[in-house]
C-alpha cells in the first residue's frame, strides 16, 4: 500500500457489499498449529516450533513434510464440502498461520464457516500502496558506517524483504558490482523469478530473490498484465523507490534533465534484497496475497521486513486492531525472529489517523529533513514572487516577455480543454509563445493527476518558450506542493496572494481592445535558480501528512495502552530509485528517480537503519533492535529546540505547533547512538501473546484462533508490556507500571529520573541501579492523577549511565476522576 507523492493515505479499502452469489476472496484458519509453533503431536510428525525470536529452518525433513500434511489438510477440507471446480484455492498458508485463500460464493463461505475443524472465515480486503541527503543528514558515512568496515561493508549479509510494487532490476542502485561480488547467504532460501519478456533472471547478487504474488488479485478480476506484470517488476515505481532508500548501492548519481542533484545511497548499502511483490499500480492489492508475500519471505529467512502497507481503518470484521489475518502473520513473523518497519500511514495531520497499530511492529512516522528547494519569480515591477521548482535559471541578468495561455489560444474552440493549464501544446500559438515566458494556471486537474508539471514543462519547450509559470489561484485544504525536477527555467507560485500580485502586474501591464483581445505584450519576468537546496537549522520537523497518534484497540476508536507511532525518519521529499514503467507520478514518468514523500518513504530509512543494528548485533531480538531505535532517538531539533509539527491553522494554513509523542513517538531516528544504546527493553512472542490477553474486548478465544497460545499471561495490564514506551489512557486514582531493562554494554550504573506534566505526579523506584553485562532489572513507575485536565498528558523517563549511555522512554496518560 502506497504512501502517494500528494501524501494521501496508504488506504486499505474494505470491499463494497456482497452481491449475493458471486464469488469473492476469504482468509481461512483451521484448527493446528502452523510451523512456527507446532510442538507435535500429531501422528508421524515432529514438532517443528521454534523458540521466540529464532530462525526456523524451512529445509529439514521435519519441516517440509509437516508443510505438505497441512497443505493436503486445506484440500481435503474444501474437497468434502465443494464440488470439484466450484471454488479456487489461491494459497496455503503453512509457516505463520495455519489456513489458505480461497475464491468461492458467499453461500459456501457460510458452509465453510460451519465446517468442523474451522476457526475463522473472513472476506479479504483490498489495500492502497501507503534518498542522496539523508544518509548525511543522519550521520552515517562518519558515525555508522565505519563501525561496520565502511559504507561498503554496511549491511553485509543481511536480508531486507520489501513486501511492495516490485522492483526494476536494472537500475544502478541495484547494480552488483565486479570488483567486489556478493557472495552466497546460505540462511536465505528464496528463489528468483525468470522475466517472461527477457527471459532473463531477476537476481544479480545484490538482489538475491524476486517473487509475486497475485492470485488473489487475478481472481478478483483486478490483475492486468500488460501493466501490472506477471513477474516481480515494478510496474509502479513505488517498490524501486523503496528499496533503494533501505539498502540501494552508495555513490548512484541522481541526474535528471542533465542536472545531478547529489549522489544516492541506501541506509545500509550492502545489505541484499528480496524482492515479494503483491502492491499493483491501479489497484493496490489484496491482504490475501500480502499475507502470502509475508508468509514466504519469514520462509525464506529474511532478517529485515519493509512494509510501506496498513489498513485505511481498522478491518470492521475483527473486534481489535491488533488481531486479523494481516498483524496475526506479523506476530508469527517476530516470533521468527523478523524485524518489521511499517509505515504509519498518511492522514495526518488528523489524531488517530493511524494505520499501524500493534506493539510487535515499528510503526514509523514521517519527517522532513533539513533539505528544501526554493525559487522566485522576478517581475518587472521589482518585485520577487516566492515558489518552488526544481529548474535552472532564465539567461542571467535578462528579463523575457510574459504570455498567459487564455492569450496565446490559437481558436476559441480550444477553451474546451481548460487551456490553461498548458497540457496541450496543439492549441496554443506557437508565434506568439517562442522566445517568451509562458504562464499557466494549476487547476484542479494537477490535484487529481490528470494534468502534471512535467506536462507544462514539455508543452514550454514544445512551443520554444524560455521557461513557464504555473500559478495557483485557489487552493483547496490539504493541497500538498512538492518540488518538481523539469529541464527548463519554470515555477510553481503556490501563494494564492503571490499569484495575485502576478496576475495584477500583468493585467495593468498588457493593453487590450474592446473585445478583450491583447494589442501587445507588456509584462516582463525572469525566473531564478531552484536547482541548489537550501540546508535548515529547522529539521526535523513532523510532515503534516503523517498519521498521528492516539493508537486505537478497536473499531469504535477506543484509545489503546500503547503509544503509536514508534519513532520518527525522514519521509518528505526523499531522492531514489524508480522504475521506467512507473506512472504513479505522473511528474516522474519514464524517469530513473524520484522525488517523493510519505511515510511509505521513512519505513525503509528505519528498515535499512535496523540492518546496521542486526549486522553489528547479529543475536539481538526484533523488539532489542527497536527498543534501541527508539530510547536513543531525538526531540531536539538541530538547531537544539524541541521537536515541532506541521498542522493545519484556522485559516487550514500550515502552521508549527510543539510537537508530542502522538506525532514522533520517541523521538527522531539517531543512528549513531542507536548501535550503542546501553540498556534494552526486550521483549517477545508471549509477552506479545500477554499484551493481547490484557487487552479489554478481546475475546480470548479469538487470541487462541491466531496465536494457538492459551492466556495464562502475568502481565496483569496491556500497560505493562515490556515496551520503550509508558501509555495509560484511562488513568483513575494511582497505577504503577514496571518494565525490566537489560544491559548490553559493560557494567554501568544508572540513575532514574522522570518529569511528567503537573496534573499527573510520576514516581520511579529505584532513583539508580547497577547492572554487570547481561543483566536484567526491574523498575517500577507509579503515576497517579492530580486534576483531570480532559486530554492527554506527557512526560519521559530518563536513565543515565555512568559510561555515558543515556536511555529515555516517553510516558503518556489521561487522568479520569473514576
Amino acid at each position: 500500500m502506497k504512501a502517494s507523492g500528494l501524501g494521501w493515505a496508504v488506504l486499505l479499502v474494505l470491499l463494497g457489499l456482497v452481491v449475493k452469489g458471486k464469488a469473492e476472496i476469504y482468509i481461512v484458519t483451521v484448527e493446528g498449529e502452523p510451523i512456527i509453533s507446532y510442538k507435535g503431536g500429531e501422528n508421524g510428525f515432529e514438532a517443528t516450533a521454534v523458540e521466540s525470536d529464532e530462525k526456523l529452518d524451512t529445509t529439514s525433513e521435519l519441516v517440509t513434510s509437516y508443510a505438505s500434511h497441512l497443505e493436503k489438510k486445506h484440500d481435503m477440507l474444501l474437497g468434502m464440502l465443494f464440488e470439484h471446480g466450484s471454488y479456487k484455492k489461491l494459497y496455503s498458508y503453512k509457516h505463520l498461520i495455519n489456513g489458505f485463500s480461497v475464491h468461492l460464493s458467499p453461500q459456501q463461505a457460510e458452509t465453510l464457516k460451519r465446517a468442523p475443524g474451522v476457526k475463522s472465515v473472513e472476506r479479504d480486503w483490498k489495500v492502497r500502496k501507503l534518498t542522496t541527503h539523508t544518509p548525511q543528514f543522519l550521520g552515517l558515512p562518519t558515525g555508522v558506517w565505519p563501525a561496520g568496515g565502511g559504507f561498503d561493508r554496511a549491511g553485509e549479509d543481511i536480508v531486507i524483504g520489501f513486501v511492495d510494487s516490485g522492483i526494476y532490476p536494472h537500475h544502478p542502485s541495484f547494480a552488483a558490482h565486479h570488483d567486489d561480488p556478493y557472495g552466497h547467504v546460505p540462511k536465505y532460501r528464496g528463489k528468483c523469478e525468470i522475466d517472461p519478456d527477457t527471459k532473463r533472471d531477476f537476481c544479480n547478487g545484490k538482489i538475491i530473490g524476486a517473487q509475486y504474488f497475485a492470485e488473489a488479485a487475478k481472481a478478483a478480476g483486478a490483475f492486468n498484465p500488460k501493466i501490472d506484470f506477471a513477474s516481480p517488476m515494478d510496474g509502479d515505481g513505488h517498490g524501486s523507490h523503496t528499496a533503494a532508500i533501505a539498502a540501494g548501492n552508495n555513490g548512484i548519481p541522481v541526474r535528471l534533465h542533465g542536472h545531478e542533484f547529489g549522489k544516492a545511497s541506501g541506509m545500509a548499502p550492502r545489505a541484499r534484497i528480496a524482492v515479494y511483490k503483491a502492491i499493483y499500480r491501479l489497484f493496490g492489492g489484496f491482504v490475501a496475497d500480502v499475507v502470502a508475500a509475508i508468509d514466504q519471505a519469514v520462509h525464506d529467512g529474511v532478517d529485515i521486513l519493509s512494509l510501506s502497507v496498513g489498513p485505511n481503518s481498522p478491518p470492521t470484521n475483527t473486534k481489535t486492531t491488533f488481531l486479523n489475518p494481516f498483524d496475526a502473520t506479523l506476530l508469527a513473523a517476530v516470533k521468527a525472529g523478523v524485524f518489521v518497519a511499517q509505515a504509519a500511514g498518511n492522514g495526518g495531520p488528523f489524531p488517530k489517523t493511524l494505520v499501524s497499530y500493534s506493539p510487535w511492529i515499528a510503526s514509523v512516522a514521517a519527517a522532513i529533513d533539513d533539505r528544501r528547494y526554493k525559487n522566485h519569480l522576478n517581475l518587472g515591477n521589482g518585485k520577487a514572487l516566492a515558489g518552488l521548482g526544481l529548474s535552472p535559471s532564465t539567461h542571467p541578468n535578462q528579463t523575457y516577455t510574459m504570455v498567459a495561455a487564455n492569450d496565446v489560444l490559437l481558436d476559441s474552440s480550444a477553451t474546451k480543454f481548460s487551456p490553461s493549464d498548458c497540457q496541450r501544446p496543439e492549441v496554443l500559438n506557437k508565434k506568439l509563445v517562442e522566445g517568451n515566458i509562458l504562464l499557466c494556471g494549476y487547476s484542479f486537474n494537477f490535484v487529481v493527476g490528470t494534468a502534471s508539471i512535467k506536462k507544462v514543462s514539455e508543452t514550454a519547450k514544445a512551443l520554444g518558450a524560455v521557461g513557464f509559470v504555473l500559478a495557483v489561484e485557489n487552493v483547496s485544504p490539504g493541497t500538498k506542493f512538492d518540488p518538481v525536477p523539469v529541464g527548463i527555467p519554470g515555477i510553481l507560485i503556490t501563494d494564492v496572494s503571490k499569484t495575485m500580485d502576478l496576475i495584477d502586474y500583468y493585467n495593468v501591464s498588457t493593453p487590450r481592445d474592446w473585445t478583450g483581445r491583447v494589442k501587445s505584450f507588456k509584462a516582463i519576468g525572469s525566473i531564478g535558480d531552484g536547482l541548489m537546496p537550501i540546508l535548515h537549522k529547522s529539521a526535523p520537523e513532523v510532515a503534516l501528512f503523517s498519521a498521528r497518534g492516539p493508537n486505537i484497540r478497536d473499531f469504535s476508536f477506543q484509545d489503546a495502552d500503547l503509544l503509536k507511532p514508534d519513532i520518527l525518519a525522514p519521509g518528505s521529499l526523499i531522492w531514489a530509485a524508480w522504475s521506467p514503467n512507473g506512472t504513479d507520478e505522473p511528474n516522474f514518468v519514464g524517469e530513473g528517480f524520484a522525488l517523493i514523500s510519505g511515510t511509505s518513504m521513512a519505513a525503509p530509512h528505519i528498515a535499512g537503519i535496523a540492518a546496521l543494528l542486526k549486522q553489528k548485533h547479529p543475536q539481538w531480538s526484533p523488539a532489542a533492535i527497536k527498543s534501541a531505535l527508539m530510547t536513543t532517538s531525538t526531540k531536539l531539533d538541530r538547531a537544539g529546540r524541541p521537536l515541532q509539527a506541521q498542522q493545519y491553522s484556522e485559516t487550514e494554513a500550515m502552521k508549527l505547533v510543539p510537537a508530542t509523542p502522538f506525532d514522533y513517538g520517541s523521538g527522531h531516528v539517531n543512528p549513531r547512538a542507536a548501535l550503542d544504546p546501553g540498556l534494552i527493553f526486550d521483549a517477545g512472542y508471549e509477552d506479545y501473546v500477554g499484551f493481547l490477553c490484557t487487552t479489554p474486548g478481546i475475546d480470548i478465544h479469538e487470541i487462541k484462533k491466531y496465536t494457538n497460545s492459551p492466556c495464562n499471561s502475568t502481565i496483569g495490564r496491556p500497560s505493562n508490556l515490556n515496551t520503550p514506551s509508558i501509555t495509560i489512557s484511562h488513568l483513575v486514582g494511582t497505577q504503577t507500571v514496571t518494565r525490566t531493562v537489560t544491559n548490553v554494554a559493560e557494567e554501568e550504573t544508572y540513575v532514574i529520573t522522570a518529569r511528567m506534566h503537573p496534573s499527573i505526579a510520576i514516581e520511579t523506584r529505584p532513583s539508580a541501579m547497577t547492572l554487570r553485562p547481561g543483566a536484567s532489572r526491574k523498575f517500577s513507575v507509579t503515576l497517579t492523577t492530580r486534576s483531570v485536565t480532559g486530554s492527554y498528558c506527557f512526560g519521559e523517563i530518563t536513565m543515565k549511565g555512568s559510561r555515558g549511555h543515556k536511555v529515555t522512554i516517553p510516558v503518556v496518560a489521561m487522568g479520569h476522576w473514576r
